[in-house]
């Protein structure tokens, strides 16, 4: 064999081992997403496909515990980008209406409180301790509903500006939520 057929076979070697990979990921995610989407009314299957493959990590996951901690990363960056977003909303607008900047304030303080409890969540998780991850990734949730409740104590008519940034947070949550669930369940 000639030098450039054994560098040619050993790139298609490397073309297929790549492909295999990305199709066993896939699989992973597509049936990662069908048993959080059973076992969770509030998780769209679709949702979770989508919010998975968008991180090129998740394309090269192994096994559950991978794709579960980049799905918490992925809640992180949501929550991350989100308050970062209230703080715009807030510097941006300074003529508020005094009921959506307290709101505002009160968004700003739940997810500002949640970007510690995630480095917590992904020590707890890292350790295996997937029961205490739980408990945080579930005041995760409580965050993005909280803050969204805020916003309907007055029938004033404000509408909150957070709402698909809420939604998103609370599916993203309760995903991976869900997949430590599996984690616990399946003691890995």
């Amino acid at each position: 064999m000639n030098p450039s057929s054994s560098s040619f076979l050993f790139t298609l070697t490397i073309i297929f081992c790549s492909l295999h990979s990305l199709g066993f990921a896939n699989r992973l995610i597509q049936q990662t997403c069908k048993n959080c989407s059973k076992t969770d009314p509030n998780i769209s299957y679709n949702f979770c496909v989508a919010s998975l493959e968008s991180n090129h990590r998740s394309q090269h996951a192994k096994n559950l515990k991978e794709l579960g901690l980049i799905s918490i990363k992925i809640t992180r960056h949501n929550v991350s980008d989100t308050n970062a977003h209230i703080n715009d909303l807030l510097e941006k607008n300074k003529s508020l209406d005094p009921f959506m900047k307290e709101c505002l304030d009160d968004c700003l303080e739940v997810y500002s409180d949640t970007i510690s409890t995630f480095r917590e969540a992904i020590r707890d998780y890292k350790a295996k301790r997937y029961s205490d991850c739980n408990v945080k990734l579930s005041s995760i949730i409580d965050a993005s509903t909280t803050c969204e409740d805020g916003f309907k104590q007055k029938n004033n008519g404000v509408v909150s500006p957070l709402t698909k940034r809420n939604k998103d947070t609370f599916q993203l949550s309760a995903i991976a939520l869900s997949i430590v669930n599996m984690l616990i369940n399946s003691d890995l």
